[in-house]
């Protein structure tokens, strides 16, 4: 079946190729013959760019497409169709914008916590106040957060978990893969559905596009498993690639959710080598806070099919737990004017005082997030960066790449870790407040897919955090400018680069 998902994968791309091959031909021929239609096609690309500059919330990300539609109209065009957000309004982007505040009535903010975190510090409360009153996902101070440093770590515990529940189990995931890491799942899956436990799978079309067949939520339908492909393909001028579901959200009887960096699949538990040792993170919720993720899948599967049931139908007594920290699940749209993830990470910046240590895949980042980046570093902030040493995709790891020189120039340090490909997103400032999810340092988890996290204050679970940041770092090469610098050709190969960034 990997074989199926691959022959798919060359399907696509091959089918890509020619409709942009066809749209060309067809251009040039007309063009040739009517100063009409290219006056026509020159309106249109301007029509565009006027676009961009009314709805555009972040207009540095839309430079590439609007030197696209100046220069090559017809190319820019399509490519703004196939790569861009989906201005168009598909019915998946209808529904999504009117179920929008469908979550108002079942994530309410205990206002008590929030005048808590006030009192004990008036320098996070302005981000509590933000993801729970602008993000509309409730803070809690009674849920348990389990951190794990590595995939191979979390997944005997997500299996026990599993095996566990009684009524519901959510899974939503941008990649589920065939092999060892799924057999598993899919064997208590199927388990569970014979003893009348409620199965609802979601995974990511584009995500999965290699390593599925087609159709393969009827294959999990058949087997009692409720799913959903999530922005499925159409071959023919109908290819939205933006707007993918990154997230990973698993969520067991209401009371346990899982997020992280970790997708379904065998090289995130490092069953099987793909570049190097795969370093990845999990995060285990147990408590009221798993509610914010419950109701987030419950609100991703009603927008694309409807759900039948009352999301509070699945809102189970919770037992507290004492003696921890602030815990906020939380979860970003695309389709909204500002970017939750973004903007709770440039909070984090903008706020910590001592150090920010951060884990990504990706550096791809804007003169906003470089700006507040080495701001930070000015006023005394300790700020390093974990980034892969083996990539997995070579044009994106350039890219990064080129984005050390203005950090390393301000004496910002970045470790490339040494053993392999490091997939952790994490955000971690003073010992006092974390963000781990699926958010990347990129165009993409910035502004175009739905993402999620989960934001931590003053918790233990911390300790576990940075001591885990620290030993990656030990286990990292350090960069310097002396040995990143880059010959003239690679100097201008980046940069590029980085006017295509936003396609990467």
């Amino acid at each position: 079946m990997r074989e199926q998902g691959q022959k798919r994968a060359l399907t696509v791309f091959i089918a890509l190729c020619i409709q942009i091959l066809f749209t060309m031909i067809v251009y040039i021929y007309f063009a040739r013959y009517s100063l009409t239609v290219e006056i026509i096609l020159r309106v249109i690309s301007l029509l565009f760019v006027f676009m961009f500059f009314k709805d555009s919330r972040k207009l540095s990300n839309n430079i590439f497409y609007i030197l696209l539609f100046i220069l090559f109209p017809v190319l820019g065009s399509i490519l703004f169709v196939l790569f861009s957000n989906n201005i168009f309004g598909s019915r998946l982007v209808r529904n999504i914008n009117k179920n929008a505040n469908i979550t108002k009535d079942y994530l309410k903010q205990d206002e008590k916590i929030l005048e808590e975190i006030d009192n004990e510090d008036k320098s996070i409360y302005p981000q509590a106040q933000y993801i729970s009153k602008q993000g509309g996902y409730p803070i809690y101070n009674n849920s348990k957060v389990t951190y794990f440093k590595s995939g191979e770590d979390a997944f005997p515990d997500i299996l026990k978990e599993l095996k566990k529940a009684k009524k519901y189990i959510f899974l939503e995931y941008f990649i589920i893969g065939f092999g060892n890491m799924w057999d598993q799942v899919l064997d208590i899956l199927k388990e569970k559905v014979s003893e009348g436990v409620e199965v609802r799978v979601i995974y990511d079309d584009v995500g999965s596009l290699q390593v599925l067949p087609k159709h393969y939520d009827k294959v999990l339908e058949e087997m009692g498993i409720k799913c959903i492909c999530f922005n499925q393909f159409n071959l023919f001028f109908k290819m939205i690639f933006n707007n993918r579901d990154h997230r990973k959200i698993m969520v067991i009887d209401g009371i346990v959710s899982y997020t992280g960096g970790i997708n379904i699949a065998d090289e995130y538990i490092n069953v099987i080598e793909r570049f190097g040792y795969w370093k990845d993170n999990c995060l285990k919720i147990e408590g009221e806070a798993t509610w914010n993720f419950t109701v987030a899948f419950l609100k991703m599967w009603n927008v694309c099919r409807k759900l039948g049931k009352s999301f509070i139908s699945y809102k189970p007594d919770y037992i507290s737990y004492k003696n921890t920290g602030y815990v906020a699940p939380y979860c970003s749209n695309p389709l909204k004017k500002d970017s939750i993830g973004e903007a709770v990470y440039l909070n984090m910046i903008n706020q910590s005082s001592k150090y920010l240590y951060i884990m990504t895949p990706y550096l791809i980042i804007d003169n906003d997030m470089i700006k507040a980046l080495v701001n930070a570093k000015k006023r005394g902030v300790d700020v390093k960066i974990m980034t892969p040493g083996i990539p997995d995709k070579k044009i994106v790891y350039s890219v990064t790449k080129s984005n050390y020189d203005v950090l390393l120039k301000n004496e910002i340090e970045i470790y490339e870790y040494t053993p392999g490909f490091l997939h952790s997103k994490m955000f971690l400032s003073d010992d006092k407040v974390a963000s781990i999810g699926t958010i990347n340092l990129d165009y993409r988890s910035l502004d175009q897919h739905f993402e999620c996290s989960c934001f931590i204050y003053n918790d233990k679970v911390l300790k576990d955090i940075k001591e885990d940041a620290l030993d990656t770092i030990k286990a990292s090469k350090e960069i310097t400018l002396k040995s990143h610098k880059a010959g003239l050709l690679k100097g201008i190969y980046r940069g590029i680069l980085k006017v295509f960034a936003p396609l990467l």
